[in-house]
């Protein structure tokens, strides 16, 4: 682009923004609202959107207000996942396989005086990972100031569908009167209802900065969550048990999520099926005994040091008195999430909401911050797209990360008919593991796709290292409408792990074996 070309579109922002900003002056003005648009929450989905809004002249500010957790913990701005998701969770990650990376180091030639000695210092990560968060909240409230988003530091409320309230931190209250209002409030982790687990229990909200080395751990339930925090305690030599109500990764594929476990196993991190915990008590030394009953009624104990609960989350819609603005939550107001339609719209047409308090959305801070940004631009500069919840690739990362994108096998055979789907699937070897000798047992993908024609894929799963990673680029491949045929005249990048979706030509309905003689077969 030309120099003149360039200053010439810079000149048409520049009167475009100044027009929007004038316009949006004179309806201010003649609605009689201090503000276009309040969003209460400042996570992922909530900042995006008003961001966003800013850039077409709203008049946005943020509220953001963090309710200290039973322990304690508290955080700046940025919600869960700058401070207690998956920021400081994908850090602890990288933490405990960098300690297994020491150990694969020796065999390729990499001498330690002592190897032995080399151990890992809660301390230090802690304090790296908290000093990490704090930089992010830092650059969150320049962003936000540079950008003329006013940051409300306070605990919002409705008093009607046009008035936010703000209970600041002296308990005076300010209202901020807007035309829109956008709740991105999240979410917060739920306790057990038994003895001792508030008291002494401790959820994801503060295992990243928790002042003292965990210990040997009790991991309440198998959601991603509760298996990454097992794994990452696994890998900086805790002991480490899971406790599972029921199944493994609920949503997530059955086959998928039973290897992942497996793997878990094989690392040497235990489980305790179909049980649940009845009590925690502290014991005279400080340490926490937990007694627990399995599904056929067989109880027992043990004694721990750490009990991190993981059992899910709740909306937090409680304080919002959603009934003055007139906003119902979900399930005819059962629920404690919000029900909107296909443009983020509650049941009151100036209240939208995004993130995580949605009702049956993907609860993944991509699609918080994607549906906040569309959410801004229709309201703000007249654009039409809407956000497509189908088809969001994720990754639990586990000590052997786990990536998917579509319908798991179960899905795919409930709504198209067993008969009607085929799999493809295969075992493979990463290179990376030859070496150091590292087990490739669970090292495992496949491919849903229809029976019929090209056979569109309806879904893909991957368990092995860098799974995120790999799973990204073919999550695009598969929302362009991505075939068997099509994967199958994909050359591959050799020697990666992600060409080995590039391979796959073993179907489960053939039976033949999936596991391959050499990396190169």
């Amino acid at each position: 682009m030309s120099l003149l070309v360039a200053r010439r579109v810079g000149n048409l922002i520049s009167v475009r923004y100044t027009r929007l900003l004038s316009t949006n002056t004179t309806l201010l003005a003649k609605e009689n609202f201090d503000y276009d648009l309040v969003v209460i929450g400042g996570g992922s989905g909530g900042l995006a959107c008003a961001k966003e809004a800013v850039q077409f002249g709203a008049k946005v500010a943020v509220l953001d207000f963090v309710k200290p957790s039973p322990r304690g913990t508290k955080w700046g701005l940025g919600g869960t996942c700058v401070n207690v998701g998956c920021i400081p969770k994908k850090l602890m990650h990288q933490a405990s396989l960098l300690g297994e990376a020491i150990h694969d180091a020796q065999p390729y030639g990499w001498k330690f005086a002592e190897p032995e000695s080399v151990k890992h210092d809660w301390a230090t990560l802690t304090e790296s990972v908290q000093n990490h968060i704090k930089s992010v909240n830092w650059v969150t409230r320049v962003d936000l100031r540079d950008k003329k988003v006013e940051y409300v530091n306070g605990l919002g409320y409705f008093k009607d569908a046009h008035n936010v309230v703000a209970v600041m931190k002296n308990q005076t209250e300010r209202v901020l009167n807007t035309k829109n209002v956008v709740i991105a409030v999240g979410g917060r982790p739920r306790y057990p209802n038994i003895p001792g687990a508030l008291e002494h229990g401790i959820t994801s909200d503060d295992i990243f900065s928790l002042p003292h080395e965990p210990g040997k751990t009790l991991v309440v339930g198998a959601g991603y969550i509760g298996l990454e925090c097992a794994g990452f305690l696994k890998g900086f030599g805790y002991d480490a048990t899971v406790m599972v109500r029921s199944i493994l990764l609920r949503g997530f594929d059955q086959q998928m999520a039973t290897m992942v476990g497996d793997a878990m196993v094989e690392k040497g991190i235990k489980f305790l099926h179909k049980t649940q915990p009845q009590s925690v008590e502290k014991q005279a030394d400080g340490r926490l005994l937990v007694k627990y009953r399995s599904d056929d009624g067989t109880e027992g104990s043990d004694v721990y040091d750490t009990v991190l609960f993981a059992i899910g989350r709740t909306a937090c819609t409680d304080d919002l008195k959603l009934d003055q603005a007139g906003v119902v939550t979900a399930e005819g107001g059962k629920s404690d999430k919000l029900d909107v339609d296909s443009f983020e719209t509650t049941n009151v047409p100036n209240i939208f909401a995004v993130g995580d308090v949605l009702y049956k959305r993907p609860e993944l801070t991509p699609v918080a911050i994607h549906a906040g940004r569309l959410l801004a631009r229709r309201l703000f500069n007249n654009q039409t797209d809407i956000m497509d919840y189908a088809d969001v690739a994720t990754t639990v990362f586990s000590p052997l990360e786990y990536g998917c994108v579509g319908m798991s096998e179960e899905n795919a055979e409930a709504k198209f008919g067993k008969d009607k789907v085929e799999v493809y699937h295969a075992y493979y070897k990463p290179t990376e593991f030859f070496v150091p000798q590292r087990s490739v047992r669970y090292c495992y993908l496949k491919a849903v796709a229809l029976l019929e024609g090209d056979q569109k894929v309806l879904g893909l799963h991957f368990l092995g290292p860098v799974a995120g990673e790999v799973i990204q680029g073919f999550a695009a491949a598969l929302k362009s409408g991505l075939t068997m045929k099509i994967l199958k005249n994909t050359v591959g990048i050799h020697p990666t792990v992600a060409e080995e979706f590039t391979r796959l030509l073993i179907t489960k309905s053939s039976g033949l074996d999936p596991t391959p003689a050499t990396c190169c077969s």
